[in-house]
């Protein structure tokens, strides 16, 4: 039986990727971190006029057999244009983050979000809504592997997204986030929205 051509899309490998350009980041002047509940109220209003969001989540690394994160400690929500950061020790910014996680109408885009949806009812005591996972679009266009933010940058842009290993195993349960957190945090979300609209959703 002959296969439909347009099912068979490659991902690039690591190799090619190392390979391009890199992809332009969000710089600290164009991310927002919002740690209690008026920085959240201000973070909300903006984000209530975009019609879809790039969505994150990190939760601080679990390292011993058996123990459980009480997870997400950080919510990454992202526009085109800037980036907020959410830190969810504060009850009155974690109210404000569920209240925009159960919002209906707005498309919260991301990659490998099925870990984050459970945690967010968990932590947040709400079922998002909206969500869309990238790597579903991708795998309806034709790409196999699962795509990864990685993935899905190379392909779209031919461009090379930097991830920081240092950065993604650091404590996000700590009451102050490192610059370089809030840059890793940031930018997994906005590059998911900048992926969201490339696809032309």
């Amino acid at each position: 039986m002959q296969q439909n051509p347009r099912e068979q899309h490659a991902t690039p490998d690591k190799d090619a990727i190392a390979l391009l350009p890199e992809f332009s980041r969000l710089g600290l002047d164009r991310i927002t971190l919002v740690s209690d509940g008026p920085q959240a109220q201000t973070a909300s209003a903006a984000l209530r006029q975009a019609r879809a969001w790039g969505f994150d989540t990190e939760s601080k690394p679990t390292f011993k057999v058996g123990e459980v994160s009480d997870g997400p400690h950080v919510l990454q929500l992202s526009t085109p244009e800037r980036a907020w950061v959410f830190q969810l020790h504060d009850p009155a910014c974690r109210a404000v983050a569920a209240e925009l996680m159960a919002l209906p109408g707005i498309a919260k885009a991301g990659f490998g979000l099925g870990d984050d949806r459970k945690r967010i009812l968990h932590k947040l005591g709400v079922e998002p809504m909206g969500v869309l996972e990238l790597n579903t679009v991708f795998r309806e266009r034709g790409y196999r592997k699962d795509m990864g933010v990685k993935g899905a940058v190379a392909v779209l842009f031919q461009q090379r997204f930097a991830k920081s290993k240092k950065a993604a195993t650091s404590n996000w349960a700590a009451p102050r986030l490192t610059e370089s957190q809030l840059v890793y945090a940031a930018n997994d979300a906005y590059a998911a929205i900048r992926v969201f609209n490339a696809l032309g959703l």
